[in-house]
């Protein structure tokens, strides 16, 4: 963290691990470079709804880049702005937000270089998905929340709790 940002006590403690971090923001570059490229492709075609979800699929592409990889968008002037906002939101934000871009081209037009490249975006927005669902519970948690569970729901045996 920078010297010159405040800590905001309200927020909630982040406890992703770096590696997950990064590997969720490598994931979603590598998903943005593949959208642009396939969508370049898929703007080769005769249908006009194609073409106009390919630009679509470019510009999708675009902007994951420019939030998850803003080095590669060093030529606009906002990119270190749009960046930091994005990586202050919850993984879930950017989970809904991946999912729900990638949606329309393949509805719309289900060619193979939509689906690829609308794919990769999917597949980063379930990985920001999983990110956000945090980390496991500890073994002894887990025991303890199954004993729980079993003490509540009626067993075969238990014939009076199934009613008359």
């Amino acid at each position: 963290m920078f010297a010159n940002q405040q800590q905001d006590p309200a927020a909630p403690k982040d406890d992703t691990p770096w590696y997950l971090k990064w590997g969720g923001k490598g994931v979603a570059t590598v998903a943005s470079i593949v959208a642009m490229i396939t969508g370049v492709m898929a703007v080769i075609t005769i249908s006009p709804t194609c073409i106009v979800f390919a630009i679509y699929q470019i510009l999708a592409g675009f902007f994951m880049a420019l939030i998850e990889a803003p080095y590669l968008c060093f030529f606009v002037d906002f990119v270190q702005k749009v960046s930091s906002v994005m990586d202050g939101r919850p993984s879930w934000n950017k989970a809904v937000l991946y999912i729900a871009m990638s949606l329309p081209p393949v509805i719309f037009c289900g060619s193979l270089s939509n689906i690829l490249g609308c794919g990769m975006i999917f597949f980063a927005g379930v990985v920001y998905g999983f990110l956000a669902l945090g980390k496991k519970g500890s073994r002894e948690d887990m025991m303890a929340a199954a004993a729980a569970n079993q003490q509540k729901s009626p067993g075969i045996e238990d014939q009076d709790a199934w009613g008359p």
